[in-house]
């Protein structure tokens, strides 16, 4: 999750850079019920190489479950 649509777009971007697979998409209501976008990557590496300025939240989902692995302080 994102704190901005140009924080989701800018990390898209960065994704595309680093051939990490990503998709833009809302936010799924489990998680949210505010407007926000969101990413859906496939990353086998270390998510603190991921996470920058404009990161609210990571999730990891496995098994239909979503597990919080950073959130922004």
């Amino acid at each position: 999750m994102f704190f901005t649509h140009s924080g989701a777009i800018k990390f898209d971007r960065k994704c595309k850079k680093n051939n990490i697979q990503c998709e833009l998409m809302p936010v799924p209501r489990i998680l949210s019920s505010n407007c926000s976008i969101s990413a859906r990557i496939k990353y086998a590496g270390n998510v603190e190489n991921l996470v920058d300025e404009e990161i609210e939240k990571i999730f990891l989902i496995a098994d239909g479950e979503h597990k919080l692995l950073y959130e922004c302080e």
